[in-house]
């Protein structure tokens, strides 16, 4: 019998983490499928621990000194799978369904724990244009803040090349969840944190090509 699980990431990185950990510890033969539109989008959008920082949710107002989800909290999943050193773990996003296809079949030809982690955008959820959702799903990896790759046994196997690196701003200016980061006067020293951690993201995992770095 194979078997897929499904799950949003409040589901996956909050609620149900002890279970997918102690799945993982096992090495039940079960491919889990996480769809991270990045908070409680069907509960009246609540920061999970998947929630970026700086991101605007009913429970991280903009306010403050600091305002949207904190910085230095939440949960890696696809790192922690990998932690686990499982047969196979990979991350992709909506704005490539032949990438996201041929990960699902490699994963269903491996047998023991496996993890699929897919970035989501929520139009409500996030303020944006519906029309806006493979763009914005896209520009995630262009700027390197959704790093997609594979793993296997704890090693990654493989990564997707960002293809024409831009700016975090790209990325965060389409969606009305960062809107305090910008106009007047903004946020711009919070943006810049972010650009670090999308430049971290490219240094840790290779994501450029060399004519790029």
């Amino acid at each position: 019998m194979r078997v897929i699980a499904q799950g949003g990431d409040g589901g996956t990185t909050d609620i149900g983490f002890g279970c997918l950990s102690g799945m993982f510890e096992r090495g039940d033969d079960v491919l889990y499928i996480c769809y991270d539109n990045e908070a409680y989008m069907n509960t009246g959008v609540q920061r999970s621990s998947a929630t970026p920082p700086a991101a605007r949710t009913a429970t991280t107002l903009p306010l403050g000194a600091e305002p949207g989800a904190p910085f230095g909290q939440g949960k890696n999943v696809p790192l922690i799978a990998m932690a686990h050193g499982i047969p196979y773990v990979a991350t992709a996003t909506v704005a490539d369904l032949r990438d996201l296809e041929a990960k699902v079949f490699k994963a269903m030809a491996i047998r023991g724990a496996r993890y699929l982690h897919v970035m989501v955008p929520c139009p409500l959820g996030w303020g944006a244009a519906s029309s806006d959702t493979i763009r914005l799903a896209r520009l995630a990896r262009e700027t390197g803040l959704f790093p997609e790759f594979e793993a296997e046994n704890g090693e990654i196997t493989g990564v997707t090349r960002i293809r024409r690196r831009v700016p975090v701003e790209d990325y965060l200016k389409p969606q009305k969840r960062f809107a305090h980061l910008f106009g007047s006067p903004g946020r711009p020293d919070l943006v810049a944190r972010i650009q670090a951690q999308a430049d971290r993201n490219i240094r840790r995992f290779g994501l450029l090509e060399e004519a790029q770095a």
